[in-house]
C-alpha cells in the first residue's frame, strides 16, 4: 500500500424530478423560477453529487448512508449543511480537495446566469479557493427526462490529496 500515491478520485451523481412551483435550490443558490426539485431534503442535485464524490473518494460511504432519506431530521434539510458536515468528515480523515469539476444537466433553468453564484456558494461551504471549483451547464438536447424538462441531473468528479 505504501506505493499508492496519496491522491484519490471520486465521482458523484444525482438526479431529481422537476415539479411546478418554485423556488429551486441548485448549487446552494435559491433560484426564483416556476419549478422546484422533488426530494426528501431540499433536493439540491449539484450539492448531492459533490457530497457523494467527496465521501466516495475518501472511502467514507455516500450521502444516503450519512443522511438517509428515511430519517425525519433530513426532511427538507439544507444540502449546504449536509455537504459541510460530509466535507468535515473527509478533512478529519486527512484529505483535502485539489479540485472539483461539475456538470449540471438541465433544460430549465439555464445554468449560465447562476454559475458564478453557485461556484461562490460551494467555495464558501467548503472553504475552497478560487480555481478549485469548476461548473458547466448542459442541456438534454430534447432527449430523455432532462431534455423533456422532467428532471435535472448533476455529476461531479473530485480530486483529493492527503493533507500535510
Amino acid at each position: 500500500m505504501s506505493d499508492i500515491p496519496p491522491i484519490r478520485i471520486g465521482l458523484g451523481h444525482d438526479t431529481h424530478q422537476l415539479a411546478s412551483g418554485g423556488p429551486m435550490m441548485l448549487g446552494g443558490v435559491q433560484i426564483n423560477c416556476d419549478w422546484h426539485l422533488v426530494g426528501h431534503s431540499d433536493a439540491d442535485v449539484l450539492l448531492h453529487a459533490i457530497t457523494d464524490a467527496v465521501l466516495g473518494a475518501a472511502g467514507l460511504g455516500d450521502i444516503g448512508t450519512l443522511f438517509p432519506n428515511t430519517a425525519d431530521e433530513n426532511a427538507n434539510r439544507c444540502s449546504r449543511e449536509m455537504l459541510s458536515l460530509a466535507y468535515t468528515k473527509v478533512r478529519n480523515a486527512g484529505w483535502k480537495i485539489t479540485n472539483l469539476d461539475c456538470v449540471i444537466f438541465a433544460t430549465q433553468p439555464k445554468i449560465s446566469p447562476f454559475r458564478d453564484s453557485m461556484i461562490q456558494s460551494i467555495q464558501e461551504t467548503m472553504n475552497l479557493e478560487t480555481g478549485q471549483v469548476f461548473l458547466k451547464g448542459k442541456t438534454g438536447e430534447n432527449v430523455g427526462p432532462v431534455g423533456r424538462s422532467e428532471a435535472i441531473m448533476a455529476e461531479c468528479i473530485v480530486l483529493l490529496h492527503k493533507a500535510d
